[in-house]
């Protein structure tokens, strides 16, 4: 049995038939409605982000579709079930094997394209607020990237838990979309430096949690930005892997820095993590408290295109890959 899936052939992205997955006993296999692009895949793409071992070696690290395979010890999970999947790998295809600890029930009221969009940036944003950086209520967030996928998802989330964020972006159309989102303020990185504004913000004290997916240029005004006790989650190193700590600073005002990546963690880590997902924030999905916003919506043969939208840096939330469009 063979499927189409999108193969990297040199710097090309081609929709080529292969072998399709077949699941173990803990895993579905999903007949893939749409996907959503993450600049991960741009990254694998150019052989700078490979796949966890055991992993597909096709991109994709989201989807969203119909359950038509079940494993023999799958329990809470049928066939015919519309489900939203977080992958290590595999979703720019026309089907894609899971463990079904890793799936998000997808209700009717919640339309597939906006399924396909949720689960890595929303995984990576409660992650990485509520898990790995310790927030508390009313505690006040800055986020790197403030319009991208998982900078949108992370305003709407900090909106619902009542906490106060500020946003930097790169332009002003990027600050007016992240204020209609929640923020209370952004700063545009073309505009000039960003940390004067961070500090007013936060009356002078600085911020309790920093969501950066930048790295080394924004390593010591992150730094800086920290308020005493404050906690800084790289999950990113767009800007480098390098940059200035001021280990006197970190001692003194009992700072944390924090490296978090999703797609290497285990698939028990990231069964966890879904559970919490499905019980604490998957209902703000379902009644639209919390939803992507969709930048652009292709065709998975034009998967070249929206790899070159995101690396436009224009994109203000998702792209998404329609791979199957009677499911849609």
């Amino acid at each position: 049995m063979t499927m189409n899936a999108i193969a990297v052939e040199g710097e090309r992205l081609v929709l080529r038939p292969i072998p399709a997955p077949r699941p173990g006993p803990l895993d579905v296999r999903i007949q893939v409605a749409a996907t959503a692009v993450n600049r991960a895949d741009l990254h694998q793409r150019a052989g700078r982000y490979p796949p966890p071992p055991g992993a597909s070696p096709i991109l994709g690290l989201e989807c969203a579709g119909t359950v038509i395979e079940v494993g023999a010890e799958v329990r809470g999970v049928q066939e015919g079930d519309r489900v939203a999947a977080l992958l290590a790998g595999g979703g720019y295809a026309e089907q894609v094997v899971c463990p079904a600890s890793h799936l998000l029930p997808v209700p009717d009221a919640l339309p597939t394209t906006l399924a396909a969009a949720l689960p890595e940036a929303l995984c990576t944003a409660f992650l990485n607020l509520a898990i790995e950086g310790q927030l508390k209520p009313d505690e006040r967030v800055l986020l790197h990237a403030g319009a991208s996928g998982v900078g949108t998802i992370a305003l709407q989330l900090l909106r619902a838990w009542g906490n106060p964020a500020w946003v930097t972006v790169g332009s002003p159309a990027k600050v007016q979309a992240c204020l209609a989102l929640g923020a209370r303020g952004g700063s545009d990185r073309h505009a000039g430096p960003w940390l004067a504004d961070v500090l007013e913000f936060s009356g002078g004290r600085g911020v309790d949690v920093i969501l950066d997916p930048v790295g080394g240029p924004y390593l010591a005004d992150n730094q800086r930005a920290l308020a005493t006790l404050g906690r800084l989650v790289l999950i990113g190193l767009l800007g480098g892997r390098s940059g200035e700590l001021d280990l006197g600073r970190l001692l003194v005002k009992r700072q944390r820095v924090v490296g978090s990546v999703l797609r290497s963690r285990s698939d028990e880590e990231k069964a966890s993590l879904i559970a919490r997902i499905r019980a604490e924030v998957w209902p703000l999905c379902v009644e639209g408290t919390v939803r992507p916003l969709i930048d652009h919506q292709l065709p998975l043969t034009e998967a070249e295109r929206a790899h070159a939208r995101i690396a436009s840096n224009e994109t203000i939330g998702k792209v998404v890959l329609i791979v199957d469009p009677d499911q849609c």
